[in-house]
């Protein structure tokens, strides 16, 4: 009783917070329903579930909104952060945070000033990159085979298009129709661009040579679509030359700047795609005028160059004339020339007979030098034996008759080695001068001449062989030779037994010393 006694008495009932709640919701979407609500977007954010999150903002306030997944196809432009927008939507509630916001339909820009400055940033920001720059763009072809034309088919434009085109120089149009304004009206015009793009030379569908992006005249917000940076794109990437021709000549739109060429209207496109058949017929027959005054200039400027030259030939009949005399006279010469050269060479060949050495005077010099050396050489050797044994038994050193005969024949030898070097020095010598005058005479006796020298010459070569050290190996003699290979002079060198070499003129033999006794010294010297 005294806790019920302590307890407030009120009258106010009690609520749930999902009541509450409950009730703000029902009435914030009762009592405002449908509202249109501008701001500038903040706090901008894409889920991967499709929603987008966005909050308005002003001076004084700022308010949570959201477009769910179905609506953002419908919104009629992309949100960006900093953009002011008038956005059209409903007022709710979100209990489970107490929160009011704005279930977003549709979205709009507020005003021009919020266009002009969303395009103004854009166009800054892609004049950085250099899709402006005046080296991208590309010559438009003097007379193209196939244009292209991205418009709408219902409009005036492609009409104005076509009449032109007739009018000026009848070419094909190939026509991609697209939505000029509205609602996925970029993404449409973006997919044309890069279909025309994407055509092959010889394909099924032509590609063109030219392109043509046109659209009638309108207020900033119907040509919004020109200004999306995923048309900019597309032109920037087609490299198929492209005409824009945007609203009327004052309007200006982003597209005009990376297009390869602009027109103020979509006629003055068609003029500058084609050029006027007319004005190619006149400018044709005015340049072939001038070809053939410039060729018939050139004829007459040839031909009077042709007449000097003419003018200035000579008789080529006297020229002729003159050619052939010489030619005869050159013939004549001729013949006289041969036997006089003849002549000549046979009085040469006289004078160099002449002029010859005598070769059979000069062998038989050569023979009696010869003959006087050997006679010289047998009368200086008794005389050389005797010097060198008086000079020996001063000496005491008396070899024995072994080694006294052995000494001469090694000092024949090397005279005869002497002697015959020299002969055949001379002798070769001779047979080089011989065979040079040879090859310089032709005559019959001379030849006979030779060939009597080269007897002779044979002869004393063979006389020189017979003094050679070889020969008198040949006569009989012979050389020993111990084991070892060292020459034996001496009978007393030679132990009984011992193994020797005995080299003859034709060969070696194997012998064994027996032993024996001094030669005696009385005996004559073979020469």
């Amino acid at each position: 009783m005294n806790e019920l006694a302590l307890a407030p008495a009120t009258n106010l009932p009690e609520f749930t917070v999902s009541e509450i709640s409950g009730a703000v919701k029902r009435t914030l979407e009762g009592a405002f329903g449908r509202v249109r609500v501008r701001g500038e977007i903040t706090e901008l954010k894409r889920y991967p579930s499709g929603h987008v999150y966005l909050c308005l903002k002003d001076e004084g306030a700022k308010m949570r909104a959201v477009a769910w997944r179905s609506a953002v196809p419908r919104l009629g432009m992309v949100p960006e952060n900093g953009v002011e927008v008038i956005v059209t939507g409903r007022l709710s509630s979100y209990p489970e945070r107490s929160e009011y916001q704005l279930i977003v339909e549709r979205m709009e820009y507020a005003g021009a000033g919020a266009l002009l400055a969303r395009i103004e940033m854009l166009r800054v920001r892609l004049a950085a990159e250099g899709l402006f720059e005046a080296e991208r763009k590309r010559a438009l072809p003097m007379l193209p085979r196939i244009i292209g034309v991205v418009t709408s088919e219902r409009g005036a434009v492609i009409q104005d298009i076509r009449t032109t085109i007739a009018r000026r120089f009848p070419r094909q149009i190939l026509l991609w129709s697209v939505p000029v304004q509205g609602e996925g009206a970029p993404a449409r015009i973006a997919a044309a661009i890069r279909g025309f793009e994407a055509l092959v030379e010889g394909g099924a569908v032509p590609r063109p040579d030219v392109l043509i992006v046109a659209r009638g005249g309108g207020s900033l917000e119907d040509l919004m679509a020109f200004n999306e940076e995923e048309v900019i794109r597309a032109v920037a990437a087609c490299r198929i030359p492209l005409i824009s021709a945007v609203g009327h000549e004052t309007d200006t739109t982003l597209i005009d700047f990376v297009s390869d060429r602009r027109a103020p209207t979509p006629t003055a496109a068609a003029e500058l795609a084609v050029p006027a058949r007319a004005d190619l017929v006149a400018d044709m027959q005015h340049k072939a005028a001038r070809l053939l005054g410039g060729l018939n200039r050139l004829v007459q400027e040839q031909r009077l160059r042709l007449g000097r030259a003419e003018r200035g030939l000579p008789d080529l009949p006297t020229l002729l004339g003159t050619a052939r005399q010489r030619v005869d006279d050159r013939a004549e010469r001729l013949l006289l020339a041969l036997p006089n050269l003849l002549a000549a060479r046979r009085a040469a060949l006289a004078r160099a007979e002449r002029a010859m050495p005598d070769l059979p005077g000069q062998l038989v010099a050569c023979r009696e030098r010869v003959r006087d050396r050997g006679l010289r050489l047998r009368l200086a050797l008794p005389n050389l034996v005797a010097a060198r044994r008086a000079k020996l038994e001063r000496q005491g050193r008396l070899p024995s008759p072994h080694q006294a005969i052995t000494a001469r024949r090694s000092a024949v030898a090397v005279a005869g080695a002497h002697l015959a070097g020299g002969l055949r020095h001379a002798v070769a010598g001779n047979r080089v001068r011989a065979g040079r005058t040879l090859a310089r005479l032709t005559a019959a006796p001379l030849q006979a001449g030779l060939r009597e020298g080269r007897a002779h010459l044979a002869g004393l070569a063979a006389r020189l062989e017979s003094v050679s050290p070889e020969a008198v190996l040949k006569r009989g003699y012979a050389l020993v030779f111990d084991g070892a290979g060292h020459a034996l002079t001496s009978a007393a060198a030679v132990a009984p037994g011992a193994r020797l070499r005995l080299k003859f003129g034709d060969g070696d033999v194997r012998a064994t010393a027996d032993g024996g006794k001094p030669a005696s010294r009385q005996g004559s010297l073979p020469l």
